[in-house]
């Protein structure tokens, strides 16, 4: 039973199901280790650790790939240059816990592996990897003194203790570095000072438009030096950039247009936050940098996107070599760019139309019965066919066989494939159009007429469809209340018919689907948006999305019954002695004065029943067929792109592999000591340097 409940739950919510870790393990040594001459046995050395951790196709334009040679340290437990499988499988295992960036930074200073770091082996491996340039730092300052005590009384530190020492520690070198540039102890220094201090202690935690315009912070003010008051509060913003985001989105969603003012910012922030409240000076610098490039002081998600994602880059700046060979790859793929999509169309369209087809035929059943209800017009008792619709369905089953709930599928099948193709496209072209092109917002009122203008458009293809199915299932029970009454086939009908013939009703048809559409499309996305929280950072479940689809169908669904009535009316051949429709006016007219009021919802129930479930089965049969069949080119045009950015963490989801993700954490803690931790300090040197002694390569190995 068990079993069974945890099928049925991964096939509505999904599951993420990674290797077991001892296979993972193993599958990734065996691939990148090599053999010991010697003795035989596999091991890995430093360059092939750096491409386990590292991979070679990730971006390093903040963190230089050669840098992540340092973490080798500490997968080296003995110290022996080499990495066998144990070693690998234990920091795997490393990589896994949930604090794992600050132990692997612990690990790296634990050079003796005794759980303590020791203040003199601490200091030797700092100075061994810090720059020749880098602003100097005091650790015999009164801060450095809590954590590591004074001069006469120093002491091991623990990992508990090391790890709160380098959570403050980029504040502290700030406030030293400012020191050493105010010179004339007046509290203000250049904006070229400014740039050193961030470019030395936050290169790697910044995005390149945030380093590029450091200078321009003296414009806050009415001066043209920075105050401490300047640094420090840029220093607070750039520490919450997590709780900044989440004001932003938050802002940005109630906004009718998605862009906020500095006003705007303030008032969501007191709303959500309870302690940290932003100053107005961190609210002028963050609306500082993320409106240079959009002075009028309203800003979307997109301008402040360039301040909060350290990944974002400049496409136009070059970082290193490959940029030229990255640039050559992005200029091929466009040229594989139309045919990619027109490729990618046809596979969605296909997909599309075997999912609609499959969500026709399972309701099929209840549209039947729903538009016989519609059909039946007599009110006295003796007359009516059909009591309800469940008495419906019993009598065509009794009268017609099983077959006959199916009367009319093939016409269905055939006009779901069009008709979802040119509703969707026409939807998303006219959202586009009045859409903001850098939030994607849409004004609700646009919204409601991209759904309208959907629903206009299909009715070229829907409406010769639906009168020629509506005509095969009404004809069994015209078969079975009248004698000597042939069945007909399709083709009959619509040879009968006529071109114009085919159209009766159009402007029923159109009153029909135009505000379903409007109703339906709008709340659709906005159940998503608003209710599921769709966005960026999340992407829904097949659940979400097939109770929003089932929600929003409802009300459309029903709202739109008596246009579906007297659509139908129109479309079915009257019987002898039935009053015939000449127009939609004369039809409404008639309904009301002979059937009354209520006739208008006949088989509204129906309706509602067909189309929730209906959308629902298309779509997880659209799951499954993607899922089951994907596009073999789907991720090819990810990899292409004018300027490569590491995985964003927060403002986009992270894709690459877990031990990379968390190296790169790892690295970006240790270089808050400095940021030339593992840049090897001269041409002939290949990797960081460690303690002579405590390695089994020595110094400079």
């Amino acid at each position: 039973m068990a079993t069974v409940k945890e099928a049925v739950k991964e096939t509505l919510v999904g599951t993420t199901r990674e290797p077991q870790l001892s296979a993972q393990t193993k599958a990734t040594f065996e691939r990148l280790s090599r053999t010991d001459a010697e003795t035989g046995e596999r091991y890995m050395a430093e360059e092939d650790f750096v491409d386990a951790i590292a991979p070679a196709d990730e971006d390093y334009h903040k963190i230089k790939r050669e840098q992540y040679a340092i973490l080798f340290g500490v997968a080296d437990r003995r110290k022996s240059g080499k990495i066998n499988l144990q070693d690998w499988a234990i920091f795997e295992n490393l990589l896994a816990k949930p604090d794992a960036e600050y132990e692997i930074a612990f690990r790296l200073f634990d050079v003796r592996g005794t759980g303590t770091v020791k203040y003199d082996d601490f200091q030797k491996l700092y100075q061994l990897n810090k720059g020749d340039d880098s602003i100097p730092f005091d650790w015999n300052c009164e801060w450095a003194s809590l954590y590591i005590g004074g001069k006469r009384k120093r002491h091991d530190l623990t990992y508990h203790q090391f790890s709160q020492m380098l959570r403050g520690l980029q504040g502290e070198r700030v406030r030293q570095a400012f020191h050493l540039f105010d010179r004339d102890h007046s509290g203000f220094i250049e904006p070229e000072d400014f740039q050193r201090i961030i470019l030395h202690t936050s290169r790697h935690k910044l995005s390149d438009h945030l380093l590029e315009n450091l200078p321009s912070l003296c414009n806050i003010s009415t001066g043209t030096k920075i105050s401490y008051a300047n640094v420090r509060a840029f220093e607070n913003v750039m520490r919450e950039m997590d709780l900044v985001e989440l004001i932003i989105r938050n802002a940005t969603a109630k906004s009718e247009d998605g862009k906020i003012t500095r006003t705007d910012f303030l008032n969501e922030a007191a709303r959500i936050t309870r302690f940290s409240l932003f100053t107005p000076m961190e609210a002028d610098i963050l609306f500082h940098f993320a409106g240079l490039d959009e002075p009028s002081g309203r800003l979307s998600w997109t301008e402040f996107a360039k301040v909060l994602d350290p990944s974002w880059q400049n496409p136009d700046i070059t970082w290193g070599s490959d940029k030229v060979s990255d640039l050559a790859k992005a200029t091929a793929f466009s040229g594989k760019n139309i045919l990619h999509k027109v490729l990618e169309s046809a596979y969605h369209f296909g997909l599309g139309s075997v999912a609609g087809a499959f969500g026709a035929f399972m309701v099929y059943p209840i549209d039947l019965v729903k538009t016989r209800m519609q059909n039946q017009r007599s009110q006295r008792v003796g007359e009516r066919l059909y009591k309800n619709s469940l008495d419906c369905a019993k009598k065509v089953i009794r009268n017609e066989g099983f077959r006959g709930l199916y009367s009319g599928v093939v016409p269905q099948l055939i006009g779901v494939a069009p008709e979802k193709a040119i509703k969707l496209t026409v939807n998303d072209l006219v959202r586009a159009r009045f859409s903001d092109g850098k939030t994607g917002q849409i004004w609700w009122p646009y919204e409601i007429l991209a759904g309208a203008s959907a629903g206009a458009c299909q009715v070229i293809f829907t409406n010769p469809l639906e009168i020629v199915k509506i005509r095969l299932q009404v004809q069994g029970e015209v078969a079975k209340s009248v004698e000597g009454v042939p069945r007909r086939s399709a083709m009959w009908i619509v040879k009968n018919l006529g071109l114009i013939g085919l159209y009766k009703g159009a402007s029923a048809c159109l009153l029909r689907d135009v505000p379903f559409s409007a109703i339906y499309f709008p709340t659709y996305n906005h159940l998503k948006r608003d209710y599921f929280g769709e966005g960026p950072k999340k992407k829904l479940g097949i659940l979400q999305l097939l109770t929003a689809g089932a929600v929003a169908g409802m009300p459309a669904a029903y709202l739109t019954t008596p246009c579906d009535v007297i659509k139908t009316r129109l479309q079915v051949e009257a019987r002898k002695g039935e009053t015939k429709y000449t127009s939609l006016r004369h039809c409404a007219s008639t309904i009301l004065r002979e059937e009354g009021f209520q006739a208008f919802f006949k088989g509204g129930a129906a309706r509602v029943l067909r189309s929730s479930p209906q959308f629902a089965f298309t779509l997880a049969a659209y799951e499954v067929l993607q899922s089951s069949l994907p596009y073999p080119a789907q991720d090819d045009g990810k990899k292409a792109t004018g300027s490569r950015i590491e995985p964003g963490v927060g403002l986009s989801e992270a894709r690459a592999p877990l031990p990379y993700l968390r190296s790169r954490n790892a690295m970006k803690i240790i270089l808050d000591l400095d940021e030339n931790f593992g840049i090897p300090k001269h041409p002939a040197q290949k990797s960081w340097l460690s303690l002579p002694g405590l390695s089994g390569k020595g110094a400079g190995a």
